[in-house]
């Protein structure tokens, strides 16, 4: 299975974005990419004022992405982007999985939610206009368990535990956004743990940049290996990287190792 994770600077012009993303996704396609994971708010990500209005998952946002993904022929992690919400208040921030045919096979709405306060660096409250998803999601693609997530669910290492152990997942994937300042310290850390952990590959596609007066997105989009090695990074900038993932290597780790076969919890 080829892997593409491509990292975006997604602003406050939705047309522009989409048309980025589409391009990152025509190289992955033309390098052989089986799945394509682009980043978290990949539609929009700018003042919120401006804010296109949300929409269901068959809105413009979603019949576009369909549309790549069956020109392409790729299997497509379309990040997430800013779906209609169960009130006015609140829209879910919304991941969708399309097959080579175009066809939404999967939904995951984001569990966790960026509520931090950290003095003089991160205010924000994402809580205060996104709902909460609750179920975690496992799709099958062409026989590759993946389990899905975004940005912040990478503190909580035991949605990853559940989609390996009870969704059998081989490959997690985190479409992100991730804060520069926390970034910095935490992301690389955390990718290569729940790898480790889970014996999983990791595909995680980030925002990178400027994006809004105080938002900066720490980028570094990588995939990891269930030995925690990074295998593919892409550096500062918009761009990809594009992974053969060796399920035979991920067979011989659980086999000689087998942390998830040992657990006691």
């Amino acid at each position: 299975m080829r892997v593409a994770v491509c990292q975006l600077n997604a602003r406050d012009d939705r047309a522009a974005n989409l048309a980025a993303a589409e391009a990152l996704l025509v190289r992955a396609a033309e390098a052989g990419a089986d799945l394509a994971v682009l980043p978290e708010y990949v539609d929009y990500l700018g003042p919120a004022a401006d804010m296109p209005a949300p929409e269901p998952v068959d809105g413009t946002v979603g019949q576009f992405f369909a549309g790549v993904a069956r020109r392409l022929g790729i299997w497509l992690v379309a990040g997430s982007f800013h779906e209609l919400g169960p009130d006015p208040e609140h829209t879910w921030n919304t991941s969708l999985v399309f097959d080579r045919a175009g066809t939404l096979v999967a939904t995951y709405r984001k569990i966790h939610l960026y509520d931090v306060e950290i003095p003089g660096r991160v205010s924000y409250l994402e809580s205060a206009t996104v709902a909460a998803g609750e179920k975690p999601v496992v799709v099958d693609v062409e026989g590759l368990r993946v389990g899905l997530s975004i940005c912040y669910d990478l503190r909580f290492p035991e949605l990853y535990r559940q989609l390996a152990t009870e969704g059998e997942a081989q490959l997690l994937v985190v479409p992100a956004a991730f804060m520069a300042h926390t970034g910095r310290d935490h992301w690389e850390v955390l990718l290569r743990a729940r790898a480790i952990e889970n014996q999983c590959f990791v595909a995680a596609a980030g925002q990178v940049g400027d994006h809004e007066p105080g938002r900066t997105c720490f980028g570094r989009s990588m995939v990891v290996d269930p030995w925690g090695t990074v295998l593919g990074q892409v550096p500062d900038g918009p761009g990809l990287t594009v992974v053969d993932l060796d399920l035979e290597r991920l067979r011989t780790i659980r086999a000689e190792l087998p942390s998830l076969a040992n657990r006691r919890l």
